[in-house]
């Protein structure tokens, strides 16, 4: 028994050490060298203090900001301790009711807007925590954001055409806005991530 134990005990202390100990260094530091901003977190700072993730979104309720994508996190919105999605299938009620509320609050934050509304403003995503919406959702609420901070429509539409971001390498993804960075933007801070 005791030559066939040795060897297991080798072997188990070697891969713990490889798969434990070497490997998770090795990729830590690779990660930091090469892309320092998304191994720590890629936290946007706003006048030099932390504001929160640029992967991570976070709950807007203000008519003043832009509101992001619902969260089926659970009681919290866009809570990052408990990513999930609802798992309501298309046919099933409690979906078309969350949809229906969330279009009713859409239409009461801004009564005279009768565009159609994207449909990422009133469906949550797999994770709950998008941190981007449509360039279209961005827009269809910036007469509402305009209105309630008193600036003119066509600033914030200018703001929102400097923070989009187009497809990754010309093809991947949809056109998109980080909520954090565009709100943070409205109020006038210097942004920067770290």
């Amino acid at each position: 028994m005791m030559s066939q134990l040795r060897p297991a005990l080798a072997v188990f202390g070697a891969l713990t050490l490889v798969c434990g100990v070497l490997y998770p260094i090795a990729v830590t530091g690779i990660a930091g060298a090469a892309f320092p901003a998304q191994a720590a977190g890629s936290i946007i700072e706003a006048d030099g203090k932390p504001a929160g993730s640029e992967l991570i979104g976070q709950p807007f309720t203000s008519p003043t900001y832009f509101w992001g994508r619902p969260s089926a996190t659970g009681p919290m919105p866009a809570n990052a301790a408990g990513s999930s999605g609802s798992n309501l299938g298309p046919l099933n009620p409690a979906l078309a009711d969350n949809v229906k509320s969330r279009i009713d609050a859409l239409r009461a934050a801004d009564p005279d807007n009768k565009a159609p509304i994207p449909v990422d403003l009133v469906t949550a995503s797999g994770s709950g925590l998008d941190p981007d919406i449509s360039v279209a959702a961005a827009l269809y609420q910036a007469r509402r954001v305009a209105a309630a901070r008193g600036m003119p429509e066509q600033q914030v539409r200018a703001l929102i055409e400097r923070e989009s971001r187009q497809r990754q390498a010309g093809f991947f993804g949809e056109p998109r806005v980080n909520v954090l960075r565009l709100n943070l933007a409205l109020d006038g801070k210097t942004l920067h991530t770290r």
